[in-house]
């Protein structure tokens, strides 16, 4: 008995006949697909692509995906859902036949499936796409997408996009061996004002017999390129020096007041960043589980903690260690090494010894392009941050009884101590300072560093350079010595290498201390006066 079932599929097969009796170039070119040869397949995607067929996109998105499938010299398409169509005539078909595989692709087939896509594309009513394909035709440089890339050209109104066609379209004319010297010295132009590596790349690699003037052009505007893209570099590089900078202060600047006030080398100031850090995990934690919606703000509220609990941990270190040890350097140091090692164990012991999850914020993720600048909002928050946090404790010290109590200390101790204030008490408040914030520098690191037990090992000895490079106690030396160390760290690089321009700065800093050993900006204080 015949079923319902086996009428449709005999229905299917005949309209796929039929289809086939007026048979086009699409569907002349799918039993190629079949052929497993990789010079049939190429040549049945330039087909296909070329000819204005609606199914044509979906197969060569299945061609690139692996989802493009041939059986018994038919091709068919299986769709991300699983299910399986017939690429001539796009209809669902039946049980999948036997001996189905997947059409094969190599690099070349797979630079040629890029081309199509870019040719396909260039037509899209969204621009995403029409950049995507843009881009794709540039790489690839296929001449047969010359025709539909006129046409996107002209129709374009997005001002980007048509940048983009239009580089797109003189890559392809650069390099035809027909096309007229104007429109060839044209198309350098256009190449010019794309201004990137790869328009450098094209340029400098023209077909061999071009004109000489062609030759002439494009060598000049490679040079104008590599000019333009050494000063946007240098540019870049300044940048990552001032992002480093605003790291190094925030890690520094709660040094620089305990070192100012009190002449203490506190080895376990890096652990106060490292609480900072575990305290903004834990309060994420936290809201990841109760307060699902609040995570936009999770390091708004992880900052006033964070400088709580490192700004105690700091004030109990002070008076059940430090206190003691006062004018005995050696012992100071000995004593905040082991604290730093305590401190470290009880977060491996608490929190494991591995890294730690901190999630950006949405406000916090992607960049901001300048030319080609490429600013991070990640560093630009911890820029603003650390300006932020500087002014802050300008206006602290400056303006609070506090500050004026800190300043006396520092400039004169024994004078201040004469005049009423009790010094025992501001140095364990302004232990308690530095240390809530490098609790608070934490919560920025955070978002930029792996959270571990280890981390506050990456900043002390950099903090140490910046204190004493810009002048111990001193809040603007503190600023001028991180920006400079950070800004003079990132141009080496490039030419000494990480671990080589570390070295040359370490040996500028001594050289430099050995001419002025307080520093660019000196302060008189307790240091000094001994």
């Amino acid at each position: 008995m015949i079923s319902l079932r086996n009428i449709l599929q005999a229905f299917v097969l005949l309209l796929g006949m039929a289809t086939c009796a007026y048979a086009g170039p699409y569907e002349d070119a799918l039993p190629k697909f079949a052929a497993d040869s990789y010079s049939d397949t190429e040549a049945a995607l330039g087909a296909v692509a070329g000819s204005g067929h609606p199914l044509s996109l979906s197969v060569v998105e299945a061609l690139r995906d692996g989802r493009l499938l041939a059986a018994n010299g038919q091709i068919f398409i299986r769709e991300p859902s699983g299910n399986l169509l017939n690429a001539v005539t796009g209809q669902a078909f039946g049980p999948a036949p036997q001996n189905l595989k997947a059409v094969r692709i190599n690099n070349r087939v797979r630079r040629a499936v890029e081309a199509a896509m870019g040719g396909l594309t260039l037509l899209s009513s969204d621009a995403g796409a029409r950049m995507d394909a843009a881009r794709a035709v540039f790489r690839s440089r296929d001449a047969a997408a010359l025709p539909t890339l006129q046409q996107a050209i002209a129709k374009e109104t997005h001002a980007d996009v048509k940048q983009a066609l239009e580089s797109a379209r003189a890559a392809i004319l650069l390099n035809q061996a027909d096309v007229s010297p104007t429109d060839r010295l044209a198309a350098i132009a256009s190449l010019r004002s794309r201004g990137d590596q790869e328009a450098v790349a094209l340029l400098s690699t023209l077909p061999a017999g071009a004109p000489p003037e062609v030759a002439e052009a494009a060598s000049q505007a490679a040079a104008a390129i590599r000019s333009r893209l050494e000063l946007w570099n240098a540019a870049q590089n300044v940048w990552y020096g001032i992002s480093l900078g605003s790291v190094l202060l925030l890690a520094a600047i709660g040094l620089a007041i305990t070192f100012g006030t009190m002449g203490v080398i506190n080895m376990a100031h890096g652990e106060m960043v490292m609480i900072g850090a575990y305290t903004t995990f834990v309060v994420q934690e936290l809201i990841r589980a109760y307060a699902p919606g609040m995570f936009g703000a999770s390091l708004f509220i992880a900052l006033p903690l964070a400088f709580l609990v490192a700004g105690s941990i700091g004030v109990l270190i002070e008076r059940t260690v430090i206190r003691f040890l006062y004018g005995r350097p050696l012992e100071t140091l000995l004593a905040t090494w082991g604290l730093s090692l305590i401190l470290q164990q009880t977060v491996r012991t608490i929190f494991g010894p591995t890294n730690r999850e901190v999630g950006t914020p949405a406000w916090m993720s992607g960049a901001l392009e300048v030319g080609s600048l490429s600013l991070t909002y990640n560093r630009v928050a911890i820029v603003v941050f650390a300006a932020t946090v500087f002014v802050t404790l300008l206006l602290v010290l400056r303006y609070t009884s506090l500050g004026l109590y800190v300043r006396a200390v520092t400039q004169n101790r024994r004078m201040a101590g004469s005049m009423g204030i009790r010094t025992n008490r501001i140095d364990a408040l302004a232990f308690g300072l530095g240390s809530g914030v490098a609790g608070i520098a934490g919560v920025a690191l955070s978002q930029i560093d792996n959270v571990s037990p280890n981390l506050g090992q990456s900043y002390i000895i950099d903090s140490f350079m910046v204190v004493v490079f810009g002048g111990v106690g001193n809040l603007w030396g503190t600023l001028v010595g991180a920006m400079t160390l950070g800004v003079a760290n990132k141009l080496l690089e490039p030419y000494a290498g990480a671990v080589l321009g570390k070295i040359v700065l370490l040996i500028a800093i001594i050289l430099f201390i050995q001419r002025r050993p307080r520093g660019l900006f000196a302060l008189k204080g307790r240091a000094v006066e001994a």
